[in-house]
């Protein structure tokens, strides 16, 4: 045989024994990635049982089996999501999953808890709610997985996402349908059943976003006047800017809600940013919801109220007035006699601060779990968050990793409203703490958000060469 050919042979023989481990081992990694998801989740629903297991010995005195079969149900469902992703998504990330239902159940025992201080039980209380509108969200999230088979789908219809956020937005100010809660009116109510559409309202301005900052990136990044170093956009390109800061303005003057606001201006600023990297955005962005926050706290009663309860809660008349800082007192109280390792579950007395099974939830695990316990489900929380910036950054396709990055700050900056508020960092609002808090609408938004940051992870891990 000539030597050519045998040395022909002898390379395409090396090329076959270096390409067949390379095969086998991306074979190996979507099984890998998934069986540490299922044993993840196996230790989350452990952790889940334990936790209403104590607050019943802590509350009762006794353990009652009967929410803990509905707490079966909740398992088999998030394994049946594990199932589907091992079918349709093998190469998702493994943490996101576990995580959200470690937070999920921690939110529904401690709900529960509450429930068992104010004498609530049957499908009436807010944990046997809670439980149902859990089941509903991770079934929606397996459609949502088995649907989008690909996240670059969605960047069809992104005028389509954008007309459906601002539909969703005005569907609380419609007459018969929107309904006042708490002094806001975010809210509508469909018979017995009452939903808050600008949950979802939020994932739909995701997209928008991801989907126009993509296409006028060009004229938003290279395009403007030069001043200390920074460039700063032209008149006609401040547009967009100008009418989600006229959007946010318009939530918070007539529907009341300053969290809202504040979360949808603050999840354009950051994607605007990360799809431009000019800095002068943020500093504009920032001046202009400042600014219109100080000018709503003179005008409107009900934000300068917010501030007054936020700058001198202590002061007798503030915490007596009629919606003043009662609430944020009691709950700052109810951390600090939490301490650092907290009463046990079952052991405190959350529904002494009112509404404490949602916009209080994480002062009632602060009292009865402690700083310790807060500090674990904020380590959660950042881990949540780091993965969806991860898979973001990981991306090779602007769309996703813009999503991303807005899918994942907008639980970031929704968790810091809601702890910032209860720890009197920033005024208190409404929002309600994600996965944690009493709420069907938050619960149904946050596992969407939960499938498609594992659809666009199984996306960017089966690209080539791409690690996270």
């Amino acid at each position: 045989m000539p030597p050519a050919v045998e040395n022909a042979r002898a390379a395409k023989g090396a090329a076959a024994g270096q390409a067949a481990p390379q095969a086998a081992g991306r074979i190996r990694l979507p099984a890998k990635l998934r069986n540490l998801e299922l044993l993840l989740l196996l230790v989350a629903c452990l952790i889940n049982a334990s936790a209403i297991l104590l607050v019943q010995l802590g509350a009762l005195k006794r353990v009652d089996f009967s929410l803990l079969y509905f707490g079966v149900a909740l398992s088999v469902l998030v394994i049946g999501l594990h199932i589907t992703m091992r079918i349709v998504a093998p190469n998702a990330d493994p943490f996101i999953l576990p995580i959200a239902t470690v937070l999920n159940g921690l939110g529904i025992a401690e709900i529960y808890r509450i429930d068992l201080e104010l004498h609530k039980s049957g499908w009436d209380s807010a944990s046997v709610k809670q439980i149902a509108w859990t089941a509903i969200a991770i079934a929606i999230a397996i459609a949502v997985i088995l649907i989008v088979r690909n996240h670059r789908f969605l960047q069809r219809y992104t005028y389509l996402f954008g007309l459906g956020a601002v539909i969703l937005l005005l569907l609380p100010m419609i007459p018969g349908l929107g309904v006042t809660v708490y002094g806001a009116r975010i809210w509508i109510a469909l018979g017995p059943f009452s939903f808050q559409p600008g949950e979802i309202a939020k994932l739909a301005l995701a997209v928008f976003f991801a989907g126009y900052l993509v296409q006028h990136r060009d004229s938003l990044s290279m395009v403007g006047r030069k001043v200390l170093g920074m460039r700063f956009p032209r008149w006609r390109d401040l547009g967009p800017i100008l009418v989600l800061w006229a959007i946010s303005m318009a939530v918070i003057v007539f529907q009341r809600d300053l969290g809202t606001g504040l979360l949808y201006f603050g999840l354009f600023l950051v994607m605007i940013y990360v799809a431009t990297s000019r800095l002068s955005w943020v500093l504009l962005g920032l001046t202009l919801f400042v600014g219109g926050a100080l000018i709503a706290s003179q005008v409107l009663a009900y934000v300068g109220d917010r501030f007054q309860n936020w700058l001198d809660p202590f002061s007798q008349q503030v915490y007596n007035a009629r919606g003043g800082s009662f609430q944020l007192v009691q709950g700052l109280f109810g951390i600090a006699y939490g301490g650092i390792i907290g009463t046990g579950l079952g052991e405190g007395r959350p529904a002494t601060t009112p509404v404490a099974q949602s916009d209080y939830i994480v002062a009632s695990l602060g009292e009865e779990l402690g700083l310790a316990g807060l500090f674990a489900i904020f380590a959660l929380y950042l881990l949540f968050v780091s993965r969806g910036l991860r898979i973001g950054f990981a991306g090779q396709d602007d769309f996703g990793k813009l999503l991303a990055v807005g899918l994942a700050f907008t639980l970031a900056l929704q968790c810091f409203i809601v702890v910032g508020g209860i720890t009197r960092v920033i005024p208190l609002t409404g929002l309600t703490t994600p996965f944690l808090a009493a709420g069907g609408s938050s619960l149904v938004a946050n596992w969407i958000i939960v499938a498609l940051l594992l659809r666009l992870s199984d996306t960017v891990r089966s690209q080539p060469r791409m690690v996270i």
